[in-house]
């Protein structure tokens, strides 16, 4: 891969098959999830824009958009196949309109060559198991996963939302190469177990919402204005007299960004940054502007006193609210921390 400027004087991390600049874009939002998505054109400058600032790591999914994600970045990424690490993920998918989180071998399969196809490439550098199915035994979703790299069509493998006895049953069966989490100041659940066992295995850690899904960014003021279909409208943490007593936490935390001269975005990608030198951060957004502000935490070196500040101010135990629903809880596999 062709290296930009800010490449070369930033020290690349380890990521499956091959070492990236660690602020990659999670691209979700582009097609779902969070309010009505942008238009084509505008997600479109928002990729290039990304190439151009030196940008690696793109991140997808057969679940965002049911597709419309994984197209969009095949159109526009294609032809730049050769300059990024391409990730995406399969085992939960739109099925007739609905999320299904199906593990079947057959399945992983399927959603594979229907990511292939839609991505405009031969082969997927980093295929997560987007879900595991708990209806199917985990080493059959990690031994169809295996059996993808053996084909040529993936080149490596990787987890999302698993504990790290999870991901030492799946290393067994095949090397795992990334586990993607949720990681930022005010989801330390990695700090349980995670880190330690990424650690021990030698996996990347691929932190995804970063930015506490735009609380810090210091932006969301008020959670009646998101959008009647955000997914951050079920999430208890945003329920509104909890965002209330959570925008409490902001101000010390930005009192602290403007003391280091940079935004609450940068300080919270900088910390996450200083956790491990092998994770990775893979903030999402659909403006150009904090996508140049994002990969300025590049140039944020934070001594040890200030990481500890960081560490009293936003954590588990004055953050108030679960990270999502019990549907969702009961979905996943992560360690939590007791309530």
């Amino acid at each position: 891969m062709a290296q930009s400027t800010r490449e070369q004087a930033v020290t690349r991390r380890a990521l499956g098959p091959g070492k990236v600049m660690p602020i990659g874009l999670g691209c979700m939002n582009l097609s779902h999830a969070y309010g009505v998505p942008p238009a084509p054109e505008q997600a479109e400058r928002v990729l290039l824009r990304a190439l151009d600032l030196g940008v690696e790591l793109f991140d997808t999914a057969a679940l965002y958009g049911f597709g419309a994600n994984e197209e969009l970045l095949g159109r526009v990424l294609a032809p730049h196949r050769g300059r990024i690490l391409l990730a995406s993920k399969g085992g939960m998918a739109g099925v007739d309109g609905k999320r299904v989180i199906d593990g079947r071998p057959e399945t992983l399969r399927r959603n594979c060559e229907q990511s292939l196809r839609r991505l405009r490439t031969e082969v997927i550098d980093l295929y997560y198991l987007h879900r595991w199915d708990k209806s199917v035994p985990l080493e059959d979703s990690v031994g169809a996963l295996a059996d993808l790299v053996r084909d040529g069509k993936v080149r490596s493998i990787g987890l999302s939302e698993v504990s790290a006895q999870t991901l030492r049953r799946a290393h067994a069966v095949h090397p795992i190469a990334a586990v993607q989490n949720e990681y930022s100041l005010w989801t330390r659940n990695p700090e349980i177990a995670m880190l330690d066992a990424c650690r021990e295995l030698g996996v990347s850690l691929v932190a995804f919402s970063p930015l506490a899904r735009g609380f810090l960014g210091a932006r969301l003021r008020e959670v009646e204005t998101l959008a009647p279909k955000d997914i951050r409208r079920g999430m208890p943490r945003f329920a509104p007299q909890a965002y209330a007593r959570n925008l409490e936490l902001l101000p010390p935390f930005e009192a602290l960004a403007a003391e280091l001269g940079c935004t609450p975005a940068q300080l919270a990608l900088a910390w996450l940054l200083a956790q491990d030198e092998q994770l990775m951060v893979i903030p999402g957004t659909t403006s150009e502007q904090h996508l140049q502000e994002n990969l300025g935490a590049l140039d944020l070196r934070l001594d040890e006193a200030t990481l500890r500040r960081l560490q009293s101010m936003i954590h588990q135990g004055n953050v108030v609210g679960a990270r999502y629903a019990p549907g969702t809880l009961a979905e996943i596999d992560s360690e939590a921390f007791p309530d």
